[in-house]
């Protein structure tokens, strides 16, 4: 595990002028984040809270604490919508109910990374962080194989560009 985990804030190769491949590109970013996250807890059990350890869970807090709820904030408002108009009801409120349960869960995951990031040694619970993950992964997918093809089909250049400025409004007060 490096000390800096620099892909974390790396911006994605699209801009808010494509909404759809910016979300796509966000769970690239979900994807390495869970990663890191399994790693550090790997790393945590093997070598305890040391430096690595801190800015690894710093970077993992500032990603599902920040970048993680304006993702789920930008599906909720133009993707669901988007399902439920086109008569798939039940993935729009299988894919809300998945956005509610991992922020019960990374509520449960968050406890000990903020303990790490002070260097304070803290359980964290190798089920719930299998379940946050597992739960997450299936998530990403039922997005990207269903979701966003069918939510942004028959969208205009005007209205991918009205979607597109709203992400980027509402990521300016991040």
């Amino acid at each position: 595990m490096s000390s800096r985990v620099d892909f974390l804030h790396a911006g994605p190769a699209v801009g808010f002028d494509q909404p759809f491949e910016m979300l796509a590109a966000c769970h690239e970013r979900v994807r390495r984040s869970l990663d890191l996250l399994q790693r550090l807890h790997a790393h945590v059990q093997q070598h305890g809270v040391d430096a690595q350890a801190r800015d690894a869970a710093a970077d993992v807090l500032r990603y599902f604490d920040r970048a993680g709820p304006a993702h789920h904030e930008d599906e909720e408002r133009h993707v669901l919508p988007r399902l439920r108009r086109a008569g798939l009801t039940d993935l729009a409120d299988r894919l809300h109910a998945d956005h509610v349960e991992m922020g019960r869960l990374w509520a449960l995951l968050r406890e000990p990374l903020l303990a790490w990031t002070g260097g304070r040694t803290a359980p964290l619970d190798g089920n719930v962080l299998l379940n946050y993950t597992t739960h997450y992964q299936a998530h990403l997918a039922a997005e990207d194989d269903q979701a966003f093809p069918i939510a942004q089909s028959h969208l205009d250049k005007a209205s991918l560009s009205k979607i597109g400025e709203e992400m980027a409004s509402r990521r300016k007060s991040l």
